[in-house]
């Protein structure tokens, strides 16, 4: 074999380092951006988290101060993560149980089947302040149209957002506006499951309960995992429904952990406190999420596997 001549070489070098230098051009828009706009802030939020700074004055180094207040001096931290905690444990579970429901209706042939996915899964992509403002019409005591609806069935009115009893039930059942997202992805799961496993069970007798039970299920345990990790995530950063529908209120009762931080970084412009809240936050999430992946072990089951990871 004829070995390549030392010209050749010499080009074939040149030419894979102008391919290497072509691909790390193609790629800089994002890695500049993500230094910028990611990797930058989440460094630059640590150290501010060991200062004293109002956006005006000079930073001012206090060490661990601000966590130290976070943890021992204000109660009104572990309250917020408290019913943060509690508006998940009840939003997500409903989200995944109606997101699995209604994917089993859609998963049927019907008539305008393609129209009803769309009804369903077209709310979870409308959302911000456009969104609250439509809630916090329906949940008005006065003119709302849930209030309405109750009086037909001999159910005086109720004070939805100005109770503290019923703000948080108010928020969970309007977290139920986005269950599309998850109806969409436990559909395609649905559909991703062999039907030679249902032909074989029909074969045996198995009523569709138990083809349900114990083939639907536990073949779409990994979606269901998917969705718990993300909607758990995304629960904890609730902000925009409380902003805007009760800015907290009434009396606390709907002061999440977010709208907490978002107050004491843009309300008292304590960003040294802010970001300390924030960590504390991330390393909340992040512990409930490795609870959440050890649990999988036992209830997630992979095809060809035994789920364990």
């Amino acid at each position: 074999m004829v070995s390549a001549t030392p010209k050749a070489k010499a080009t074939a070098n040149r030419r894979a380092r102008r391919d290497n230098w072509t691909g790390w051009l193609m790629a800089s828009p994002w890695m500049i951006g993500f230094v910028l706009f990611t990797l930058g802030p989440i460094i630059i939020s640590v150290v501010i988290s060991f200062m004293d700074w109002n956006l005006l004055a000079k930073p001012k180094f206090v060490g661990l101060y601000n966590y130290k207040k976070m943890l021992f001096d204000d109660p009104q931290v572990w309250k917020s993560a408290w019913l943060t905690t509690y508006y998940s444990i009840v939003s997500v579970p409903l989200l995944l149980i109606f997101g699995f429901l209604l994917a089993l209706m859609l998963n049927r042939k019907i008539r305008g089947l393609s129209f009803w996915r769309t009804v369903y899964y077209l709310p979870s992509i409308i959302s911000g302040v456009a969104v609250s403002l439509l809630w916090e019409w329906v949940f008005s005591t006065d003119f709302g149209i849930l209030n309405y609806l109750l009086r037909f069935i001999g159910i005086s009115k109720i004070n939805w957002l100005g109770s503290e009893h019923w703000v948080i039930p108010s928020l969970v059942m309007m977290s139920l506006w986005t269950v599309g997202s998850s109806m969409v992805i436990n559909l395609a799961g649905l559909q991703n499951i062999p039907t030679s496993l249902y032909e074989a069970a029909k074969v045996d007798g198995a009523s569709s309960f138990k083809q349900l039970l114990h083939i639907t299920v536990p073949m779409m345990t990994p979606i269901i995992f998917l969705n718990l990790i993300t909607g758990l995530i995304h629960s904890f950063q609730t902000f925009t429904n409380a902003y805007v529908m009760t800015g907290g209120g009434p009396n606390k009762a709907s002061m999440f952990y977010m709208l907490y931080l978002y107050i004491n970084a843009f309300g008292s412009f304590n960003m040294g406190y802010a970001s300390a809240l924030a960590w504390m936050l991330f390393v909340y999430i992040l512990f409930l999420t490795l609870i959440v992946f050890v649990s999988g072990r036992y209830w997630v089951h992979y095809e060809g596997g035994d789920g364990k990871r």
